[in-house]
């Protein structure tokens, strides 16, 4: 009885084994071709390039062709190639030379385990402003999300213009183009670069193969969503009523409402301008009072009142008083008294010596 998770699970260090003549000693019975157009500015690259990518597709008997007038690469088929998807990967070689990437990189394409994807992200994206943006962000601050993204997946990425060229395993090659496809989404790349650390530290211990690991990835939610603006004026749905609304007042029927319209023309005149006058009061007033605010004193803080000092260590003003007299007695450098009698002593017993 052999356990199903390691049927499942591939072997390390397996490898596919390499396809050689004798697995098709007759070679291929139709000629097959492959075209592409390169843009003018990678005409002194391919030029200078080329006859490497000739030697690396001779190896492999696909024979190369570079057009200068057309701006055009072929590569066919000869009668002596034995793999039938040597082809494919010649077809695979010229579009990558024609986008940009270095023939240094090119030429793993044709190894058994690497592949390639074009992602094209022109069309994801309506606002060219906000594609620019998005594209920035995969490459990052000098290119640091785009190399953190290359040594986890194992992949050369090549952003140029509207197109995203990957270089790699299959399986990086599938990391390379979620995190692309998520970017111009408007997810940042830095919370799949996350996942794909976890993934690789979980790969590595051999209990968690045949587990979920969705309890250890991290769920992301969405902080930045915008509400949708609400109108400043909403429109509320009346009830329905069978009756019109009713007629609005005419200026006519104002006026007999206010007895206005009984008064004379001077009386009218004369109601206008006190209306005028009394607008113009309310003014003066309200501006006199906007002026007078300046010369409002502001409110005083309330002052606080000092502590006494302590009386609890009294000094002795006295003995202060008499140190200060015995100062004022003696000459500045002075000897005290009994080192001068001590002196005088000494020099008398001096002169009686002699």
């Amino acid at each position: 009885a052999v356990d199903e998770s390691e049927l499942l699970t591939v072997p390390d260090g397996w490898k596919e084994p390499a396809f050689t003549r004798e697995d098709n000693p007759k070679g291929l019975l139709e000629e097959s071709s492959f075209a592409t157009l390169f843009p003018k500015y990678r005409e002194a690259y391919l030029k200078e390039c080329w006859p490497l990518v000739q030697k690396a597709l001779g190896e492999h008997y696909v024979n190369a062709a570079l057009d200068l007038i057309e701006g055009s690469m072929t590569v066919t088929t000869t009668k002596k190639t034995f793999d039938p998807y040597a082809i494919i990967r010649a077809r695979d070689l010229i579009k990558l030379l024609a986008r940009s990437v270095p023939f240094e990189q090119v030429f793993r394409i044709l190894q058994d385990d690497i592949a390639c994807d074009i992602i094209k992200i022109g069309s994801l994206v309506r606002k060219r402003e906000t594609f620019i943006k998005r594209r920035a962000r995969l490459l990052g601050p000098k290119g640091s999300t785009l190399k953190a993204l290359e040594l986890l997946t194992n992949c050369y990425i090549m952003v140029q213009g509207n197109t995203v060229s990957a270089l790699g395993p299959f399986s990086g090659l599938k990391e390379v183009r979620k995190v692309v496809l998520d970017t111009m989404k408007n997810i940042h790349p830095i919370y799949n670069i996350k996942t794909l650390m976890i993934k690789r530290e979980l790969a590595k211990d051999p209990e968690l193969r045949t587990q979920s690991w969705e309890r250890f990835l991290p769920k992301f939610k969405r902080k930045n969503l915008k509400k949708r603006k609400e109108p400043k004026k909403k429109n509320t749905k009346k009830e329905y009523t069978p009756f019109p609304p009713p007629q609005p007042e005419s200026q006519v029927d104002k006026e007999l409402a206010s007895g206005e319209y009984f008064l004379k023309e001077r009386q009218k005149k004369r109601k206008r301008m006190e209306e005028i006058k009394a607008k113009q009061a309310d003014a003066v007033k309200r501006r006199q009072e906007e002026r007078n605010k300046a010369f409002i004193p502001p409110k005083e803080k309330p002052v606080v009142k000092t502590k006494k000092a302590s009386t609890e260590k009294k000094i002795d003003i006295e003995a202060i008083k008499e140190k200060v007299k015995n100062a004022k007695k003696k000459k500045l450098g002075a000897l005290p008294d009994e080192e001068v009698k001590l002196k005088m002593a000494a020099d008398e017993k001096k002169k009686k010596k002699k």
